[in-house]
């Protein structure tokens, strides 16, 4: 079994930054990609980039591209999102999900190709 934690939300103003970590524990010897998703009220869980896990490349969905970061940090498990010039658009609960088995894709980019999530933490924008 594996455990996401997610840390980091809150409320900031637009123009602003947040930082929001994820930690894994439990079995996570047989990962392939961290990946975050974000659901604003009313709409449907949507992608905001994944890291794949054996190189550490990143991949965006564009309304985030250039201003939103992944990393991680191997040592602690742990996958983080820099979220820099936030804007009201970015308002939402942000998920943090694991992928660990191979799906035969570069990116992870869909929700089924994930197993384990993170409970979420919100993202408030204000402008």
């Amino acid at each position: 079994q594996v455990q996401l934690v997610e840390s980091g939300g809150g409320l900031v103003q637009a123009g602003g930054s947040l930082r929001l970590s994820c930690a894994a524990s439990g079995r996570t010897f047989s990962n392939y990609a961290m990946g975050w998703f974000r659901q604003a009220p009313g709409k449907e869980r949507e992608f905001v980039g994944t890291i794949r896990w054996s190189d550490g490349i990143t991949y965006y969905t564009d309304s985030v591209k250039g201003r939103f970061t992944i990393s991680k940090d191997n040592a602690k498990n742990t996958v983080y999102l820099q979220m820099n010039s936030l804007k009201p658009e970015d308002t939402a609960v942000y998920y943090c999900a694991l992928g660990t088995r191979y799906s035969g894709t570069y990116y992870y980019l869909l929700r089924d190709e994930y197993d384990y999530w993170g409970q979420g933490t919100q993202v408030n924008v204000s402008s």
